[in-house]
């Protein structure tokens, strides 16, 4: 008996089943051609752009520096920034943990890395996330899942622990279950003025990486009260000013332009593709490239030639978060200016070599 083709089976099914076979055959070319494409992207990349990357300055020849940018490290090392001020050993962005870094023996930060958001009653707040729940017993105290800091005061913010979920090195939970008179006040949520008095009363002089959290008006709100208390401390010149909101970055550039700012998403995309395409002559409105470091085999900041590239344009590259110790390794090596890192001591003992 003869086989039936392909074909032949395929005109004898019946409509409704026909259309399911379609049906079924579109999508599974569909996933193909989106598998493909994927796959496509990464070779060209992998294995064309990225390599090009590596004879860019033999073809162009050695990267000029711009030194006026005082972000800029000309010398072996690169500077110590604590991420939410250490966050790996004290509870992020309280007193406990900038009093952690800046009275530390073994180690020293220069930077200070923390994120700002405003609260109800107009006060600027050390906070990473848009809601208190991660960091804090609110959920148990305000009965809510998302208790974000702009719909709460000052005073009510300041009834949590914000220790209750900081996890030691040795597993423990030091300030869980503490509740009302009990809680340390430097756990509690700490105001831009209180970190500013407290650096300001031990003489501690660091740099500042500020990041505003907020966006929209509550975001221009909040930069105001965060310009009126820079200028206060004077500590315009020693602050970077980052965001990842693009109102509030056109808020700064229009308003505050002597402040300097970290680049924005869009203008990191922007930086990459003129280092891909070796653009000696592209101009940014920006002074600090804040970045992570990357996936290499795909794209890659943390390359010597992007750092050079970066360096030719006046354009300080800083690093986060970086919290494995051959990273550090190799970042410093290509000329990184400075590490964001949730653990500085282990940072230092990268650079300084105490490893």
């Amino acid at each position: 008996m003869k086989l039936k083709s392909r074909k032949e089976r395929l005109g004898e099914m019946p409509v409704e089943k026909f259309a399911k076979y379609l049906h079924v055959a579109g999508k599974v070319e569909k996933v193909i051609k989106t598998v493909a494409l994927v796959v496509g992207i990464y070779l060209l990349f992998n294995f064309v752009v990225l390599p090009f990357t590596n004879f860019i300055p033999r073809v162009l020849g050695e990267w000029s520096y711009d030194t006026s940018n005082p972000h800029i490290i000309f010398e072996q090392g690169a500077k110590i920034s604590a991420h939410r001020a250490g966050g790996d050993l004290a509870p992020e962005e309280t007193l406990k943990a900038f009093k952690t870094c800046v009275e530390a023996t073994d180690y020293k930060v220069d930077i200070l890395e923390f994120d700002l958001h405003i609260t109800k009653d107009g006060h600027l707040v050390l906070l990473h996330d848009d809601t208190v729940n991660r960091t804090s017993n609110a959920t148990e105290h305000f009965g809510d899942k998302s208790v974000y800091a702009k719909d709460k005061t000052l005073a009510e913010l300041k009834e949590l622990n914000f220790g209750e979920n900081f996890e030691d090195v040795d597993g423990n939970y030091p300030y869980r279950g503490l509740r009302g008179n009990n809680i340390p006040e430097d756990v509690k949520i700490l105001t831009l003025d209180e970190i500013l008095t407290y650096l300001q009363s031990v003489g501690a002089d660091l740099d500042f990486i500020i990041e505003i959290k907020d966006g929209g008006k509550d975001g221009e709100r909040a930069m105001d009260v965060l310009y009126e208390t820079m200028v206060r401390y004077d500590i315009v010149n020693r602050t970077i000013v980052g965001t990842f909101e693009g109102n509030v970055t056109k808020y700064i550039d229009n308003k505050y332009p002597d402040v300097t700012r970290s680049a924005s998403i869009v203008e990191v995309y922007q930086f990459y593709v003129a280092f891909l395409y070796g653009n000696v002559a592209r101009e940014f409105d920006f002074d600090v490239l804040q970045i992570p470091q990357g996936f290499k085999g795909f794209y890659d900041f943390g390359s010597k030639n992007c750092i050079d590239y970066a360096h030719s344009k006046g354009l300080a590259v800083q690093f986060w978060t970086i919290n494995r110790a051959n990273d550090v390794a190799r970042l410093v090596a290509n000329g990184a200016d400075a590490i964001i890192t949730d653990n500085p001591k282990m940072a230092y003992d990268v650079i300084h070599g105490n490893n």
